[in-house]
């Protein structure tokens, strides 16, 4: 599936700033590059079109042989990440050649892709938003808990997809239609307004919608 041009960055928190109007507006603070292309794919070569950038300085002790001979190809340094963007066309960047925060104006609108904040093991009413039983008239002991949840089945099993408790959280998720208010090319800093996934610090993909 294609997708649209992108960048790497680390989310470093949320601010606010002020507009022209004296409004003040919520933003995630995302430091974003430079980025450079460890790969390029072409329909020809590989059946799809695609780049693959890296992104975050990593020691060479800690950087396995097979990718310093892979960045050592592409004429980079040495980085603790990688992702593929996949493109419709084939792309233009060539190997080596940097990606930065200029690919993004303010006023574009961005998906932004991270992995959310674990939240551990929890209940039904947490994870799924559940109303529960009532707290009175002899539900006390029951309030929280599944309540039935395959009986009335043939033969009684319990639905494949059925909601309940379990693991909620840490799962890849992608914020559509968040808007860039600043960019600051000096330090590599873009500004999305609103709230994007992720922990501080957290790895994101930005790329343009």
């Amino acid at each position: 599936m294609a997708d649209t041009m992108g960048i790497l960055g680390r989310k470093l928190g949320m601010t606010r700033i002020f507009a022209g109007d004296g409004a003040a507006v919520a933003v995630t603070v995302i430091e974003a590059g430079p980025c450079p292309v460890t790969q390029v794919k072409t329909e020809g070569t590989d059946g799809y079109n695609a780049i693959q950038i890296a992104f975050g300085d990593i020691k060479e002790k800690n950087v396995s042989k097979p990718m310093r001979g892979h960045f050592a190809k592409a004429g980079t340094g040495l980085y603790r990440h990688t992702r593929e963007i996949r493109l419709a066309e084939a792309p233009e960047q060539q190997a080596g050649q940097e990606l930065t925060v200029e690919m993004f104006t303010p006023g574009d609108v961005v998906k932004v892709t991270a992995k959310s904040i674990g939240k551990g093991y929890q209940g039904r009413m947490r994870r799924w938003n559940f109303a529960g039983s009532k707290d009175t008239h002899g539900c006390e002991k029951v309030h929280r808990n599944n309540g039935s949840v395959g009986n009335n089945t043939f033969p009684g099993h319990v639905i494949k997809g059925r909601k309940m408790a379990g693991h909620w959280g840490n799962e890849t998720v992608t914020e559509q239609g968040l808007l860039i208010v600043g960019v600051r090319p000096e330090d590599n800093v873009i500004l999305v307004r609103g709230s994007v996934p992720g922990p501080k610090n957290g790895l994101v993909l930005v790329r343009k919608q």
